[in-house]
């Protein structure tokens, strides 16, 4: 799984994800992208999930670049706990999306392939994806 080596503190805010991304909007590394359209929490093993379903579904053929990394840990109290007795410790981690973002970008496969490759990777993601080609206009 993905995970930072360092980070400046332990345990974070939850904050908003209100707006679009101002950053990583267009296809850039590759030809084809997968692109978020809702805002939403990504884990590590989502991102790996993905990651998994497009190299299998292309066969290791051309270059996967992923756009995302999760550098947020989301902390989580045991069960049955009550109120009170501070915050949870840190049980994972995950990227925050926001709408417009490229998550995936696929380079020297055929656009059937990659579309395909994606259609099957946004159903490992729990927000709304759609498929990007290099070039065309939104």
């Amino acid at each position: 799984m993905l995970s930072p080596k360092k980070v400046k503190y332990r345990k974070v805010q939850k904050n908003n994800t209100a707006g679009k991304s101002w950053r990583g909007c267009d296809v850039d590394f590759g030809d084809f992208g997968l692109q978020a359209m809702e805002p939403g929490r990504i884990t590590s093993r989502q991102i790996e999930a993905a990651r998994m379903a497009i190299t299998r579904h292309v066969k290791r053929v051309g270059k996967l670049f992923i756009r995302v990394f999760p550098d947020k840990p989301i902390s989580k109290k045991p069960a049955e706990t009550r109120m009170g007795h501070g915050k949870g410790n840190p049980e994972e981690w995950c990227a925050v999306v926001l709408p417009g973002r490229v998550m995936y970008e696929l380079q020297g496969v055929p656009a059937d392939m990659a579309k395909e490759a994606f259609r099957l990777a946004a159903h490992k993601l729990p927000i709304e994806c759609k498929f990007l080609i290099r070039g065309d206009i939104k």
